[in-house]
């Protein structure tokens, strides 16, 4: 399990978008994270299994982690009494239908556990149920819950086939409790009180806004930190959560943004202007018409791949003609910058430094 600021690409397919894992591994990356809802419906948890799991089928030789399909099962339809259409929640787990082609699926935590014992990543995630944003303070508690119950569930099928299996897979409980403080501090409480390897801290529900996860985190980090276990905090990364998350205690976190902005053309970079609006601070758009004829790299200095060898200009051009390279250079890049950025978190941790490296980057502690 990971026991430092650790950056975590998203690989939803099994696959950091256009990287192959070598070149994963050469620009620092140690982990990334898989989707269980895709790979389960294809090319199927079973077939996954038979190739001898995820790290033979990608030929990834770093950790991994699967989430437990929740996230992408309860986004499957918003609505603040409840699922939505396409979603059916029941006390043994949640009815859907596939995203692909309408076929119906039913998912209890017995059976996400087992679909990634089947993945066998080296860390999962129980099974839980991600509330939608806005929801009544009711619903919230109903859904916390019957998260609470779910965990159990997952954490004795997970020691069950760990046994069975002779594997050593290491399971993550999830604090959930919506945008409710009593409710998050609840959580935080339960979860911190099993056995699980690790704790994950869940969005505050499907869809908030970012002010709402950094309150619950601020709520539920004093508590969690008493387990002295690795903490992951789900689907959060940009660059500034690196520095105000992991300066906390907080081991890990995914983010799909580095290469989602990626195929849209967004790089990574420093401004060094402390008074740059920091929504905006940390990235800037290739195909501006200004880089046209820029022959400097994405971000001097920068020893990612990408800049030690192509500039702005260069990469302007793929992108204005839509040629695949743009994208994989980019992606390079943008990974490259979180997973740097992470590290040089990591050392200023370990010297008394950190303080001064966050003012240096974000302009404010």
């Amino acid at each position: 399990m990971l026991s430092q600021p650790t950056f975590v690409p998203v690989g939803t397919q099994a696959t950091v978008k256009s990287l192959t894992p070598e070149e994963l591994e050469a620009i620092g990356v140690e982990i990334f994270f898989c989707n269980t809802y895709h790979l389960y419906l294809r090319p199927g948890d079973k077939a996954i299994k038979k190739f001898g799991g995820l790290h033979e089928f990608t030929r990834w030789k770093g950790q991994l982690i699967t989430d437990s399909g929740g996230f992408q099962v309860f986004s499957l339809g918003k609505d603040h009494n409840g699922a939505g259409k396409l979603v059916k929640i029941t006390e043994d787990g949640v009815e859907f239908r596939s995203h692909l082609d309408g076929s119906l699926h039913f998912f209890t935590p017995e059976k996400s556990i087992q679909i990634q014992h089947n993945l066998a990543a080296d860390n999962i995630i129980v099974f839980d149920e991600c509330t939608p944003y806005p929801a009544t303070k009711e619903y919230a508690r109903q859904a916390l819950d019957r998260t609470h119950r779910w965990a159990i569930r997952s954490l004795n099928e997970h020691k069950r086939l760990n046994k069975k299996l002779s594997q050593d897979l290491k399971l993550y409980g999830v604090v959930q409790g919506s945008y409710y403080k009593e409710l998050r501090q609840q959580s935080a409480e339960f979860i911190a009180s099993q056995d699980f390897d690790g704790i994950a801290i869940g969005g505050v529900s499907v869809g908030e806004p970012k002010d709402k996860m950094r309150k619950a985190v601020e709520w539920v980090l004093p508590i969690i930190l008493k387990a002295k276990k690795p903490i992951h905090l789900l689907g959060v990364g940009e660059v500034d959560d690196l520095f105000d998350f992991f300066g906390q205690g907080i081991t890990s976190m995914d983010c799909t943004l580095p290469t989602r902005m990626a195929r849209g053309g967004q790089f990574l970079h420093r401004t060094g202007d402390a008074k740059h609006d920091m929504h905006n601070k940390f990235k800037n758009q290739i195909m501006s018409a200004c880089y046209r004829t820029d022959q400097t790299p994405l971000e001097p200095g920068c020893q990612c791949p990408t800049c030690k060898q192509y500039d702005k200009a260069y990469i302007h051009h793929l992108f204005k003609t839509q040629e695949l390279l743009g994208y994989r250079l980019m992606t390079l890049h943008n990974i490259y910058f979180m997973t740097h950025a992470t590290q040089l978190i990591r050392d200023a941790l370990k010297n008394g430094t950190f303080n001064q490296l966050k003012k240096d980057w974000l302009g404010r502690l």
